[in-house]
């Protein structure tokens, strides 16, 4: 697909970078959204940030190549799954790519690149993009939860992305559904929501369930997750189909704390298990309806993701068209 604009001249493009635990999503992207270039490989297992860097900049150098003929590659934008210091281009904390604790990661890949560079939390990002060209489009308040190996998100008030004084606003996995006598969580505290509707609960929710359920087929699974557990589901399991009930029960009380704490126009649910949105989606609402005020519970739109895992570099990109600017507003 052409990059030229209407004058005929080479259109700006922003290479994003979505950086995960286990796969590196990266793509060009052009002002109207649209996707040039897109490349998906294994995230390197490295012990320090170098093989990261040197993965980014490798990913955006062949994102020159195939851009050389159409456009111009503007700036880069990273999408990183932890903490980030927005301002400074630092990576405060990333429990899935723990190399980069504490790197100046944009610093790193302008050096190399010789092109501006910024960082965002990655489910900041997501919403960002969801808000730009997915389920959030139209709306200026919006709250993204992002339900994969862990749960993540983002918050967007009045079309400004809400980072907290630190960056680390938006740990909506960390909210307290269950605090006392709930399962502990990796981020030290316990009953988070995070232990009760990620893709990791639901296999462990599963195994603890086992012995109460002997006839179901979740018995024979040897490689047990949460798609099995899904896919048993949609076959009428009980077993499967009491974790994700559990499930959605969890995650509507985290978000009826939501609705009454910030009052959205729409909450966005994204990542992976999202695709079990049929076996937990009647029981999350039921949780909202019953335990946040009346009135925004009405009226809050909760919908399910449109761009997969296109988000998190949509919204990196988004950021970059922006301006690079902690203050700017991103719809």
């Amino acid at each position: 697909m052409s990059a030229f604009n209407k004058s005929g001249t080479k259109s700006e493009l922003i290479f994003a970078a979505d950086l995960g635990g286990t796969h590196l999503r990266a793509a060009l992207v052009g002002c109207d959204g649209t996707i040039h270039y897109r490349l998906k490989q294994p995230t390197p297992q490295a012990e320090k940030p170098d093989g990261i860097v040197h993965a980014l900049v490798d990913a955006a150098r062949e994102g020159e190549r195939q851009a050389a003929a159409e456009g111009k590659i503007s700036a880069v934008s990273i999408a990183v799954p932890g903490t980030v210091n927005f301002e400074d281009g630092v990576v405060v904390k990333a429990p899935n790519v723990p190399c980069l604790d504490g790197f100046r990661l944009a610093a790193a890949v302008e050096s190399e690149l010789k092109l501006p560079a910024i960082l965002e939390n990655d489910a900041n990002a997501a919403a960002i993009g969801e808000m730009w060209q997915g389920a959030g489009r139209g709306y200026g308040s919006i709250v993204c939860v992002t339900l994969g190996t862990g749960v993540g998100g983002g918050i967007i008030l009045d079309g400004q992305l809400w980072r907290g004084v630190d960056g680390s606003a938006g740990e909506i996995g960390h909210l307290g559904v269950d605090p006392f006598g709930g399962v502990p969580c990796a981020c030290g505290s316990r009953g988070c929501l995070e232990v009760y509707a990620s893709a990791t609960a639901i296999v462990r929710m599963t195994r603890e369930a086992r012995p109460r359920y002997p006839d179901s087929m979740l018995h024979t699974s040897e490689d047990l997750t949460s798609e099995t557990v899904y896919q048993a589901g949609l076959e009428g399991d009980e077993l499967a189909l009491e974790v994700f009930r559990r499930m959605g029960v969890y995650l509507g009380i985290g978000l009826a704390s939501l609705v009454n704490l910030l009052n959205p126009e729409i909450i966005v649910i994204g990542g992976g298990l999202s695709n079990g949105w049929e076996l937990f989606e009647q029981h999350m609402r039921q949780q909202v309806i019953e335990r946040a005020f009346p009135i925004p519970a009405r009226s809050v739109k909760i919908t399910r993701a449109e761009c997969g895992d296109d988000a998190g570099f949509l919204g990196a990109a988004r950021l970059a068209f922006a301006g690079q600017r902690p203050s700017a507003k991103v719809k």
